[in-house]
């Protein structure tokens, strides 16, 4: 069937996450930062993450703008840079204005210049997306923004993938969705969309009952893709 919906999950697919850290490394007076930061992100993200699990399993969903905080109060404990609320609170202010990877803008103008609807479905409550919209100058090439506060439980669970559909009308298999976390390709893959996996990193797949259909090491020809299907 021919692809008329893309969408993209927007922290690590869309936004680059550890632009925070990285950014503020490089400001003065943050030394102790300086060679903490890529391990500082590599914590915030992988336990922002689990948090989102555990609170769906658990049935106690939470904002994620809540998780985020928990998961860098994590990591910077695990970095011994937990006693510095001025640190927390610059890493905080800037995930409000985390850019896109490069080849966003284009990609995605791409395939609003082809016809296609193009969202975000994401973890991400609507304000923080909001804010990380506006600040990647992304709003433009968007017909939507899904959020799974709508539903209030995070992803994989298969009432977020449903949201486009509601959104839309669309058929699952009319759908081209985009992620840079392999779990997430592989739950909207059982849920019935075609699925792209953002492997930036070249890691394993991960062994779950489905799996992504496509792994790109960018989005670059996320419009390539669409226009011949997979």
């Amino acid at each position: 069937m021919t692809i008329t919906t893309c969408v993209f999950d927007a922290y690590g697919t869309l936004f680059d996450v550890a632009a925070a850290a990285r950014i503020a490394a490089a400001e003065p007076g943050r030394d102790a930062l300086a060679g903490a930061w890529p391990q500082i992100a590599r914590d915030w993200r992988l336990k922002q993450l689990q948090y989102t699990w555990l609170r769906a399993v658990a049935d106690a969903h939470a904002d994620f703008w809540d998780v985020t905080a928990d998961g860098l109060d994590y990591a910077l404990e695990a970095a011994g840079l937990d006693g510095d609320a001025s640190l927390r609170q610059r890493l905080l202010d800037l995930y409000w204005e985390l850019p896109a990877y490069p080849e966003v803008p284009q990609m995605l103008a791409a395939l609003k210049a082809s016809g296609r609807r193009v969202a975000i479905l994401s973890n991400g409550s609507p304000g923080m997306l909001d804010g990380a919209v506006k600040s990647a100058g992304v709003g433009a090439h968007l017909d939507a923004v899904l959020s799974v506060e709508s539903v209030g439980v995070f992803k994989p669970h298969r009432k977020v993938y449903e949201l486009v559909g509601e959104q839309f009308g669309t058929e699952p298999e009319e759908v081209l969705f985009v992620s840079s976390n392999g779990w997430d390709a592989a739950g909207a893959a059982g849920f019935g969309f075609r699925t792209v996996w953002v492997n930036r990193a070249g890691e394993p797949v991960d062994r779950l009952p489905w799996r992504p259909h496509a792994q790109l090491p960018d989005l670059t020809t996320i419009p390539d893709l669409a226009e011949v299907g997979l």
